[in-house]
């Protein structure tokens, strides 16, 4: 199995670009099945749930090949609307397949999704949301099947502003008859990334980023050319690969707005922030000052992807901090790693309380999830002497060649097969 060695205590400095949106890409390779021609994404990274979506494209007949960093997807021989557990048990994100298919094929069946263990993230709003708009649906074992012949628009009402629900609303409805108002919408960037895809293929969507989305239905959508957004969480994660070893770096291609509660919790700490057109340039403090409390929410707030990053910071800032995760139950695991690594981290339910410690020490530790690889990386930037990070296959399913990203602005990370 590969590793990633990090030896500590290394300044980084530089320019980096954010590649291409994993969160904002998923849903759109699932979206690129409502047409019949071609389509062209650009800013595509060759992430591992990237090429997982890939397969399950192949799957239903669609063909697609790589030039660089953009994709060129064939859906015009698209035909199978049934995915396998095999295919679906790899990616959480699968579950976008469901609005796609019933947009293109009027019907669906789909094994459950599988993906990172942070938690139970149950499909039951995707169902309701569904037969809101018509589709009859039933159960099978661990698969759903999904009528859409009788699909159409209607007021849909969400109990909890569901990103991957809302998504698949705005997929399934796309090309149904009649309008589709969804309230209480996410508000998340990767939304309005997938209205203006859908609206460059002739589609008829507004509102997205608030939290009302009108689609007026459309009887066809044509083939079209498409820049993905970069990564707000790859930006945000670098962002505190600065704070955390008191290193002044740019990132390029980003949006600040979208990194807005971010930037306000670096802020808390000491980090001082300058803007260009597309770029954002962190100077933090030597030694980051706790920020007190974090609490992660739905978009604007702060978001649960960033909240093993942020924890991994406290855990060397001065003062005690609060963590406190509302959206998934199960996602403070990798802070039983940081605590082999001298971290002073008690977990509680969905509340870690986080005192700060001059220093970590490099060790052996394994990612467990995606983001929490992603905070046992940042650990080992500043840790002393080597810290050797296993189960590396999370974090590629979000950053592409994370080593590569931080080796570039100077840090000391290599990926190997070899023991060390």
């Amino acid at each position: 199995m590969e590793k990633l060695y990090v030896a500590g205590g290394r300044k980084l400095s530089g320019e980096i670009g954010v590649h291409g949106s994993k969160n904002a890409v998923l849903p759109i390779l699932a979206a690129a099945i409502l047409t019949d021609e071609e389509v062209v994404l650009h800013n595509c990274p060759a992430l591992s749930d990237v090429e997982n979506m890939r397969r399950i494209l192949a799957h239903i007949g669609c063909r697609s090949r790589r030039e660089g960093e953009s994709l060129i997807i064939d859906p015009s021989g698209a035909d199978g609307w049934e995915l396998p557990e095999r295919l679906a048990g790899r990616l959480r994100s699968s579950i976008t397949m469901l609005g796609a298919m019933l947009g293109r094929f009027a019907r669906a069946r789909l094994a459950l999704p599988g993906g990172c263990d942070i938690g139970l993230r149950p499909i039951d709003l995707h169902i309701k949301a569904m037969s809101g708009l018509n589709v009859a649906i039933y159960e099978d074992g661990g698969s759903i099947f999904c009528d859409a012949r009788n699909i159409r628009g209607a007021d849909i009402h969400l109990d909890y502003p569901s990103v991957g629900t809302t998504e698949n609303v705005m997929m399934a409805s796309v090309r149904a008859f009649g309008t589709t108002v969804i309230t209480n919408a996410a508000k998340e960037p990767e939304i309005t990334d997938l209205q203006n895809f859908l609206n460059s293929m002739g589609a008829r969507v507004f509102g997205a980023g608030t939290g009302t989305i009108i689609i007026h239905g459309v009887s066809r959508l044509h083939g079209t050319e498409y820049t993905v957004m970069s990564d707000r969480i790859v930006a945000g994660t670098l962002l505190v690969a600065g704070a955390i070893t008191g290193s002044r770096i740019t990132l390029e291609r980003v949006h600040k707005e979208h990194l807005a509660s971010v930037i306000a919790k670096l802020r808390e700490g000491g980090s001082t922030f300058e803007f260009g057109d597309a770029t954002v340039t962190v100077d933090p403090p030597e030694r980051s000052l706790s920020v007190g409390l974090v609490e992660t929410l739905p978009y604007p707030g702060f978001p649960t992807d960033m909240q093993a990053q942020m924890t991994a910071l406290q855990a060397v800032s001065v003062g005690t901090c609060i963590v406190v995760e509302n959206v998934f139950e199960n996602r403070f695991r990798y802070c039983a790693e940081l605590r082999k690594m001298g971290a002073n981290i008690t977990v509680k339910n969905r509340v870690a309380v986080v005192g700060g410690v001059q220093r970590l020490q490099g060790t052996a530790v394994s990612s467990c999830d995606l983001r929490g690889g992603a905070a046992l990386v940042l650990a080992g930037l500043i840790a002393d002497g080597i810290t050797t990070i296993g189960d590396v296959q999370y974090i590629d399913r979000g950053y592409y060649r994370i080593e590569d990203m931080l080796s570039a602005l100077g840090a000391d990370i290599r990926r190997t097969t070899e023991t060390v």
